[in-house]
């Protein structure tokens, strides 16, 4: 398996690129305010309220310095140079040998239903089968019926795995998609 090296795409105006360290603090933001629109009444509030953006985009500025590994990329899509509007990140799964997983994919909420999604889908779909990859999987809250429609219309379909997260203090059950790639 080889790691994909496209630098930028562009789908209906929205550049994708692979992320770079000095856009950890954008993808912070992103995965902060997304979380804090998309799991509104289902997390609770308080922790929702207590995510920071600058210590979210320190982890990421930390996993986007060391090396990664072959088998994963992280993309963001951007308007202008320092404006991440969404991010995805895909790699080998976490729950099955030989299998691609989308592990996350976010966009900010003020940009939902533009096509930022389907961009970072596209180009994360083709880095797991550049990586060698026939199928996919991602995990998703069953209650998010926004994420979990883009999915299923971007060629994703349950597949029966489910589990079980506490997150902030609040249980709630993750459901596993699963697509193939080639």
């Amino acid at each position: 398996m080889h790691r994909y090296r496209e630098e930028t795409r562009s789908y209906a105006n929205m550049p994708v690129r692979h992320a770079n360290p000095g856009d950890a603090l954008g993808i912070g933001t992103v995965h902060v305010v997304s979380w804090q629109a998309a799991y509104r009444g289902v997390l609770a509030q308080d922790y929702l309220d207590s995510l920071d953006p600058a210590q979210r985009g320190a982890n990421w500025r930390r996993y986007l310095n060391g090396p990664l590994p072959h088998d994963e990329s992280v993309f963001v899509a951007e308007v202008k140079p320092n404006n991440v509007l969404g991010f995805a990140s895909v790699g080998q799964s976490r729950d099955a040998n030989g299998v691609g997983e989308l592990r996350c994919l976010y966009v900010t909420p003020e940009h939902w239903g533009e096509g930022i999604g389907r961009d970072l889908m596209s180009s994360s779909v083709d880095a797991l089968v550049a990586c060698g990859f026939r199928e996919a999987t991602l995990w998703v809250l069953d209650s998010n019926n926004r994420a979990r429609k883009f999915y299923e219309t971007s060629g994703w379909a349950v597949d029966q795995g489910a589990k079980q997260e506490t997150i902030g203090g609040i249980t709630v059950c993750e459901v596993r998609y699963r697509r193939t790639l080639a």
